[in-house]
């Protein structure tokens, strides 16, 4: 279900790098890494992969375990100022002493194509959603591909994260949804979430929602991943939809993986893209 949608995005992206290419200022992204965690390996995979397919140079960058929070902030300053990198990636997570939210604060925010400066995500307040949060907007654009009329819908958010929940919330509101955003302090989810026209969920618990929880016909956008285990020791990974259940009263669904996922990296190259046209304008590529 996600792949039609990523396919269609990269298609996009590629067509208007391949216009770039001639001016010969395209860029490169950079995918910084801070120490060996093997999952982080995946995702850097899946974004080589997207970027490949979309025409941009990708630069995989394995920083130590052991750098301090000033030389990395030293170095994402150098690649703001350097015309040669198009955006910056920060993997996540990072060793524990250094200060995720202020590296995420050195990337310049025409290189933030990951959409996590907080200069960023507050954009997203007034409506500028271009450089959005990849996962948060990857959500609004499967909406989006259900057809369904943005204005007027009922969306209920379960999951009020700094990375998904809450911008995705603001991206929604920009679209002109009605959206009500349900958290572990919400008395009762279900009466919430048993009215709405779209559910997304993103709060990291296994088959959290089913059937029950779920209006007949509605769209539910999975964005949840993880990992169990079977009776036999088999791992898995599932999301936080029960979804062979609630595939059975829902009108939509994402599947996982499969779903959310793809897009997201799709929405990423959108972002270069976006960056490229910015910086264009700001006369850094000049």
């Amino acid at each position: 279900m996600g792949k039609p949608v990523r396919a269609r995005i990269l298609a996009q992206v590629a067509a208007y790098m391949e216009g770039v290419r001639a001016e010969g200022a395209q860029g490169r992204l950079v995918s910084i890494c801070i120490g060996d965690t093997p999952e982080v390996a995946v995702y850097m995979r899946n974004q080589a992969r997207g970027a490949a397919q979309a025409g941009i140079p990708f630069d995989q960058q394995l920083w130590s375990a052991d750098i301090t929070q000033e030389d990395a902030k030293a170095l994402i300053a150098g690649m703001n100022d350097d015309p040669g990198v198009l955006g910056v990636i920060l993997q996540r997570p990072v060793p524990a002493h250094i200060n995720l939210r202020s590296l995420q604060s050195a990337i310049h925010p025409l290189k933030d194509v990951e959409g996590m400066n907080p200069a960023s995500i507050g954009n997203i307040v007034y409506s500028d959603v271009a450089l959005a949060p990849c996962t948060a907007a990857a959500s609004v654009e499967l909406i989006r591909e259900t057809g369904l009329p943005m204005q007027g819908l009922e969306v209920v958010m379960i999951g009020h994260s700094e990375i998904v929940g809450k911008p995705a919330a603001f991206l929604l509101m920009a679209e002109g949804a009605t959206v009500t955003v349900c958290h572990h302090m919400t008395r009762s989810v279900a009466m919430h979430s048993r009215r709405a026209d779209v559910v997304v969920v993103a709060v990291g618990k296994p088959h959290l929602v089913g059937p029950d929880m779920i209006k007949p016909g509605a769209v539910v956008i999975d964005i949840g991943i993880n990992q169990i285990t079977d009776e036999d020791g088999q791992t898995r990974i599932v999301g936080d939809v029960d979804t062979d259940a609630v595939r059975e009263v829902a009108g939509w669904i994402t599947p996982v993986p499969g779903g959310v996922g793809p897009v997201t990296v799709a929405i990423l190259m959108r972002n270069a893209m976006v960056a490229h046209q910015r910086q264009r304008v700001a006369g850094w590529l000049d």
